[in-house]
Parts: C-alpha cells; structure tokens; sequence
C-alpha cells in the first residue's frame, strides 16, 4: 500500500491578504481564490478515491492474512488500518465536500460583486477627471 501523494510546498497563499480593494482587484482575488478552490477539490476528490482503494486492499489483505492461518493479533491489526482508512476517507469526504461549498460560494460572490460593482467601475474607470473614491463622501 504505497501512496503517491507527495506534499506541494508553494510557501504562498493562494490570495495574498492585501489592502487592494479596487473593483479589478477583489474580482481577481475572488477569482484566484475559486480556481485554487476548484483545484483543491479536485485533488481531494483523487485522495478520497486512494483511501477508499487503499481501505479496501487493508480489509482484503486482512482476510488474507486470517486465511494463511496466522496470529489472530496479525489480523486484528490489519482490520484496524482498514477501519482507520475507512474513517479518514469519510473525513476527507466531508473536507472535499466543504471545499466544493466554499468554492461554489466563492464563484457566487464573485458574481454578485460584478453585479453589484462592475457597472459603476466601467463608468469611474472610462472619466478622464479623477473621480472620489468609494466612501470619500461618508467622513
């Protein structure tokens, strides 16, 4: 049962947590954050499908091992990885399945942000005369 999953070490968030708030600039980190969401779900989807499969090889290699007549220790602790790995691919599952909210979310904000957003920073960014910014008249 060897694993081909080898950690990734970016060092770097997917968004960088910046001041920026301009209208280009909140719908590329949304953007950014969603394909790296996208993504992760992806490999999550992969991992689940290697634990269920490595799961499945424990429970089998236990049946195995309780056949050739061995110590029953031997077969107790080769059942146990298969309920170990049974139960960490249900937690995986729920991680895979969180991403894929936050994600979908993710993708809807963005939406949501042009809606709302997008038609006024067409107008502000056409004007050759500078324009307040956003909340300059609250003060």
């Amino acid at each position: 049962m060897t694993s081909d999953l080898e950690p990734r070490h970016t060092g770097a968030a997917p968004v960088p947590a910046d001041g920026d708030n301009r209208y280009k600039a909140v719908q590329a980190k949304l953007d950014a954050l969603g394909r790296a969401l996208d993504d992760a779900g992806l490999g999550l989807e992969e991992l689940v499908r290697s634990v269920r499969r490595n799961a499945k090889r424990a429970e089998d290699a236990a049946r195995d091992v309780a056949n050739a007549g061995l110590d029953p220790r031997f077969v107790e602790l080769t059942g146990n990885v298969g309920v170990a790995l049974g139960g960490a691919g249900a937690q995986v599952k729920k991680l895979h399945d969180t991403a894929q909210e936050t994600a979908d979310l993710t993708h809807e904000t963005r939406r949501t942000h042009s809606r709302l957003y997008g038609a006024l920073d067409d107008i502000r960014s056409n004007r050759r005369e500078k324009t307040p910014r956003p909340g300059f008249f609250n003060r």
